[in-house]
């Protein structure tokens, strides 16, 4: 997808969430598009809850790409805010509203308010591939090393 490539999105519910702003690039060169909660009133999160959260926008990606929902890093680090299934996907025909899974992993309660920035959206081009069932597999430098196997 070149840059500055046009995604269509629609409001869900465009009388309702007018005041909501659309997800967008908080940098120039930011990746992810921060998305914004479209909550009709606050919602608190307890430590150790899940809330999905609306966002109140829906988008059609072209045939081939994704969009990847992910934590916001300052939400993460400041009041252990992520996503239960971190990053989530947006499949390509997908159409119905953005939600957000968020969790609270922190130990105080978090407020999630009406226009939050909760989360970020970064669009990728996806690689469909067919699985081919072998005997055994070529061999590589690290073969089966697993978790840790370079060390510390």
């Amino acid at each position: 997808m070149p840059e500055n490539t046009v995604i269509q999105c629609r409001r869900v519910r465009p009388e309702q969430d007018a005041d909501i702003e659309l997800p967008r690039y908080m940098t120039p060169h930011s990746a992810g598009m921060d998305i914004c909660a479209a909550v009709e009133e606050a919602v608190i999160l307890d430590p150790g809850e899940i809330h999905l959260i609306p966002t109140g926008i829906a988008i059609s990606l072209p045939d081939g790409f994704e969009a990847q929902i992910r934590p916001r890093s300052g939400l993460a680090a400041k009041h252990g805010i992520g996503l239960i299934n971190s990053p989530g996907t947006i499949d390509a025909d997908y159409r119905g509203e953005i939600r957000i899974p968020l969790i609270n992993l922190g130990k105080t309660a978090f407020t999630c308010s009406r226009g939050d920035r909760i989360a970020q959206m970064v669009v990728n081009r996806i690689c469909r591939i067919h699985l081919e069932l072998v005997d055994e597999l070529d061999i590589s430098d690290r073969n089966e090393g697993g978790f840790g196997h370079t060390g510390v």
